[in-house]
């Protein structure tokens, strides 16, 4: 689990870069609705690092939580990734990459959410 720890802490890293890149040097260079895109991409990607450091850190033995850190990052990573370079580069078809990501994410709420209720009930 330290190697989803390391990662979640680069992910934040990187969203907190790209967040201040974006709302510093791209404020006057995109359009309004791009913008909101490049901070709604950074927003998920430092919500959902943090996210996975704090299970990392709370669970770092079970296989369980393992798989959910990797389902974040992936879902993190090609959601957010898709939606910065979609502003950067324009390519509408990036958009397709995109809800694929949130699935991503969702699907890592429910493992989540599946494995805490299981150990719940077992305590």
């Amino acid at each position: 689990m330290h190697f989803c720890l390391v990662l979640a802490a680069l992910s934040g890293l990187a969203g907190v870069c790209l967040g201040a890149f974006g709302a510093h040097a791209l404020r006057d260079l995109l359009t309004h609705s791009d913008l909101g895109v490049f901070e709604t991409a950074s927003r998920y990607l430092l919500i959902h690092s943090a996210l996975v450091a704090a299970v990392a850190v709370a669970a770092p033995k079970r296989v369980v939580y393992r798989v959910c850190c990797w389902v974040f990052l992936v879902g993190t990573w090609l959601f957010s990734g898709s939606l910065y370079l979609l502003v950067a580069l324009d390519l509408p078809m990036l958009g397709v990459v995109t809800p694929v990501g949130g699935m991503g994410i969702a699907l890592g709420w429910l493992i989540l959410a599946v494995a805490g209720w299981r150990e719940a009930r077992h305590t």
